[in-house]
């Protein structure tokens, strides 16, 4: 049920406890299991959809699954800007970070909106802790290099956006053994001493990768992965993405998105899900039920 579908009757307690019966399979398999969770789209900006993604982070952490929360935030970091009056300038879809946008960045990334999840997570009665890829040299990063695709030899600089040297997820672990919900804002530090903002989705299957999670789920403003006619497919291969790739049937902002879940799956995560973050607990149906609200991605 989105955000918008007006309210519905009440659910017969029957249809209730079958539902809570449905689940128990899938709570005795995923005991135990990393899921990371990659957090962004209308499920930040809606006040309903935020609780109720809190809500499924303590759900899945009390039934004995390790929830760890990667977060976004574009429309945030837009807004601010806009505040203060700093003019984005981009460069093949990439926001272009001087050092007063990054200070911006991690004002809006490490704050604002970190600390807003890791409030509601800890009052629906969770034990949520911010870090951010500084924290334990989590996230080690470099200067992205952008070649223009007309004129190759051409580089670009974007200023402080990062790409993934290294991940050392000691931190996370401890946090994870402690019985906390680790809660990261995908910002790196480069051997230069700066700060990198790196993007989300790439940082979240990074993360999946190295703590050889069993899921990772990513939240988006669409029902999943589409094709042309516009339909959910619900599953996806590594030689049927690679056919969407040439057909341009997956472009734009979604393009980072699926690379990223297809390398994670080819390197160790069980399966990768896109699924509609605009769905109340979209986080509960697609992991406790059998019908899922999203496209399920294996590496073969």
């Amino acid at each position: 049920m989105t955000s918008t579908t007006p309210a519905t009757s009440p659910v017969a307690p029957q249809t209730k406890a079958e539902t809570l019966s449905e689940a128990l399979p899938y709570i005795q398999r995923f005991h135990g299991r990393t899921i990371v969770i990659k957090y962004g789209g209308n499920a930040m900006t809606d006040a309903k959809l935020k609780e109720s993604f809190a809500r499924d982070v303590v759900l899945l952490k009390l039934v004995g699954m390790k929830p760890v929360v990667i977060h976004g935030g574009g429309p945030q970091i837009d807004e601010v800007l806009d505040i203060v009056g700093k003019k984005s300038e981009f460069v093949h879809g990439l926001r272009v970070t001087d050092a007063e946008t990054m200070k911006i960045v991690e004002w809006v990334l490490a704050g604002q909106v970190q600390q807003e999840l890791v409030m509601l997570i800890n009052r629906f009665g969770g034990q949520a802790v911010g870090l951010t890829g500084k924290d334990g040299n989590l996230l080690r990063a470099r200067r992205m290099q952008v070649s223009d695709p007309r004129a190759p030899e051409t580089v670009h600089d974007i200023g402080q956006v990062g790409e993934i040297d290294s991940v050392d997820p000691a931190v996370v672990r401890s946090l994870q053994d402690d019985a906390f919900i680790p809660v990261i804002s995908p910002i790196g530090v480069g051997a230069d001493g700066l700060s990198y903002n790196i993007n989300a989705d790439i940082v979240a299957g990074k993360i999946a990768e190295v703590l050889h999670a069993e899921k990772l789920v990513l939240l988006t403003n669409t029902p999943g992965v589409l094709d042309k006619d516009g339909k959910l497919i619900t599953g996806l291969t590594a030689q049927r993405i690679d056919e969407l790739f040439a057909d341009g049937t997956i472009s734009g902002g979604m393009l980072p998105k699926i690379a990223s879940a297809l390398d994670a799956a080819r390197k160790g995560v069980h399966s990768v899900h896109i699924i509609d973050g605009r769905v109340d607990h979209c986080l509960l149906l697609e992991i406790l039920t059998n019908d899922g609200v999203g496209t399920m991605i294996r590496s073969h």
